[in-house]
């Protein structure tokens, strides 16, 4: 094929696909540049963690604390004042916290030393419990014969001959009375670094909220001034998302720390208050605070109670927190999430971690939401909201015709109930599984499809038609209910809006066939079982059967036949198969179906002798039900020769009658 002809199949298929999404596909040159800038942004965040570290938290709290200063403002309170009442209290609030916790520790350390006691007994429980072959019994004898095992081998005396053994010199540590100065900056020393680092965290924010509209116009102007509607966007997208998420997860948080404190002092456990203020804040680490936040608790049952029961107590006080929390609290707060998907938010916690440590770990989650808003605006790093984002980055169509082409069809059944749950069977059919066969049509035309995928895409299409016939069932049962009930309209028509009725299939029977291939074949299969759902007799075949069994398939009662097509280019074969139809069955109204997509739905061409000619799911099933008679059949033109001679022969001159 000649460039010139590649072109026009492109922008052909560009037009039949429609709107869709289009990730860049820049050669991998250009891509080099983005490359080396990502690993160059990674240094700079690992080299220059001790000043960036500090920035990030501060650009975070200002995130969230914004919203309470900007509802100070609208009380009437001056910019500056509400500024710093905004951030005194927050910082106030988080220095008490930490004074609280850091208490609570100091007399958990304290105590643990009256506990040895029942720690060793239990451990001793554990290993004399069950019979003398007990797992810990076991498992202890291992652990102590490979250790005595270690402890030969270094006392095995050296060979004749070989260098002497080194004795390992004795540690002798020297104390000598310090000087009180000494002491105390001994005691300050490592306190100045996490002071100074809370100190410059207040100044930036305290300078962050006052000029926040000044640099969020800076911002616009050193990296969107070009599109400052797409920048505006960025900027309040990622600010709402990290603040919304913080808020959320703070609430979350407490409905969980607070009800926990009250559950462990109830079963006596100490410093109740210690464990649920510390599963508040742990439970800002993904995936990882939780547990901690458990298994905290639980060991300090373990050790204070000399049985068990205190054990169970606290380990049945977080399995229903836990289910509360995640089936009830979080959906009903969360109104919308953070975009991020669940791998996203593991990644991303192993990543921050690696980088800035511990507090990475707790910064991981609204970190990368502003990399996930920023690959949705920045054309180049749209990368980022595609590995980050929890939206799905193939289209219905798209997503069913990758498992079709895959042969899944027990994924493509899973997400078309996730479809139906809140959609019908002809939506489902109409917008998403049609459109699947449509892409699968032009992939064939470009000659990228072979007969072997095709025919493994008509199966897995087939497959999938019959998982889906409860719910077809289902469907028709609702119909019949309705209608029972004495409604006037189906739920077809209710759903799809149309004020004119679909008719009744009941007692009607209708011939589906597709029209010159296997992916015809499948969107047969589809519209015959949507004529099911309406109570209609359905017969159903494959463009193969038509030039020999024609005669014996169509039943004989059959109200209509109808012949699909995918590509819509074919007219002519369309007409070939409507006269045949036609001249064997005068009496039931023959139509094709040239599939188009719902939201393209336009002015079918006129096919000659065609009773009818539909492009959508909805018009093809009004038709094949419809009460129309079908029209007369034209007769054929028939051609007869005339002969006239001259020097060269005779010849045979046709003229049509």
């Amino acid at each position: 094929m000649s460039s010139g002809n590649a072109k026009v199949t492109e922008a052909e298929l560009e037009k039949d696909l429609g709107p869709r999404r289009v990730y860049s596909t820049s050669p991998s040159s250009s891509r080099m540049p983005a490359f080396a800038s990502v690993l160059a942004v990674i240094a700079i965040l690992y080299f220059g963690k001790e000043v960036l570290l500090p920035l990030a938290i501060a650009v975070l709290l200002t995130f969230a604390l914004a919203p309470i200063s900007s509802r100070l403002r609208k009380l009437g309170l001056p910019r500056i004042a509400a500024v710093i009442i905004t951030v005194v209290l927050a910082f106030l609030v988080l220095v008490l916290f930490g004074l609280v916790v850091a208490g609570h520790i100091a007399e958990v350390v304290q105590n643990l030393p009256a506990y040895q006691g029942n720690i060793i007994a239990k451990i001793r429980s554990l290993q004399e419990g069950g019979t003398d072959s007990g797992i810990v019994r076991r498992l202890t004898s291992v652990v102590e014969s490979v250790g005595r095992e270690l402890s030969n081998v270094e006392e095995r005396p050296v060979a004749p001959g070989s260098a002497s053994r080194t004795r390992e010199p004795v540690l002798v540590e020297i104390f000598a009375p310090s000087r009180p100065i000494e002491t105390l900056t001994g005691l300050i020393g490592p306190l100045l670094g996490p002071i100074a680092s809370l100190g410059l965290i207040i100044v930036v924010v305290i300078f962050m909220l006052l000029e926040r509209e000044e640099l969020r116009d800076r911002f616009i102007r050193l990296v969107g001034y070009g599109d400052l509607h797409r920048t505006t966007e960025a900027i309040q997208e990622a600010g709402s998302r990290v603040a919304q998420y913080l808020l959320m997860q703070l609430v979350v948080n407490c409905a969980y720390g607070v009800p926990l404190a009250f559950g462990l002092w109830a079963v006596g456990i100490p410093n109740p208050a210690l464990w649920g203020m510390l599963a508040i804040v742990l439970r800002f680490v993904p995936y990882i605070g939780p547990v901690i936040a458990t298994v905290l608790p639980l060991f300090l049952a373990f050790a204070v109670d000399p049985g068990w029961s205190l054990v169970l107590w606290v380990a049945a006080i977080f399995v229903v927190l836990e289910l509360t929390s995640n089936n009830v609290i979080e959906p009903w707060l969360y109104g919308s999430r953070t975009g991020l998907s669940p791998l996203a938010i593991i990644v991303a916690a192993i990543f921050w971690a690696w980088l800035w440590g511990p507090v990475g770990l707790v910064l991981s989650t609204p970190l990368t939401v502003c990399l996930a808003v920023l690959g949705r605006y920045v054309p180049q790093f749209e990368f980022l909201e595609v590995v980050f984002g929890s939206d799905p980055v193939l289209d219905p169509k798209e997503r069913l015709y990758q498992r079709l082409l895959a042969g899944d069809p027990d994924e493509a059944t899973d997400y078309a109930e996730e479809f139906l749950e809140e959609d019908y069977l002809e939506d489902y059919y109409g917008k998403v599984a049609i459109p699947a066969l449509l892409l699968a049509e032009k992939d064939r035309r470009r000659g990228v499809l072979t007969a072997e995928q095709m025919e493994q895409v008509f199966g897995t299409a087939i497959t999938l038609v019959s998982n889906l016939g409860e719910i077809a069932e289902e469907e028709e049962d609702e119909q019949k209910e309705t209608e029972a009930a004495g409604r006037p309209s189906t739920p077809l028509e209710e759903r799809n809006g149309d004020e004119s009725e679909l008719p009744d299939g009941r007692g009607k029977t209708v011939f589906c066939v597709g029209g010159r291939g296997s992916l015809d074949d499948a969107s047969a299969a589809m519209l015959a079982q949507i004529l099911q759902v309406q109570g209609a007799e359905v017969v159903s075949a494959r463009h193969s059967d038509i030039p020999n069994r024609a005669m014996s398939l169509v039943p004989k009662q059959s109200n209509a036949i109808v012949v699909c097509f995918l590509n819509k280019d074919s007219t002519r074969h369309a007409t070939i198969l409507v006269r045949r139809f036609k001249r064997m069955y005068p009496a039931i109204r023959v139509g094709a179906v040239l599939w188009v997509e719902n939201h393209e739905e336009e002015q079918p061409p006129a096919l000659e002798q065609a009773d009818f000619v539909a492009t959508t799911l909805t018009s093809a099933a009004r038709e094949a039900l419809a009460d129309a008679p079908p029209s007369l059949v034209t007769p054929a033109r028939k051609i007869r020769t005339r002969r006239s001679s001259n020097k060269t022969g005779i010849t045979a001159t046709p003229s049509r009658i």
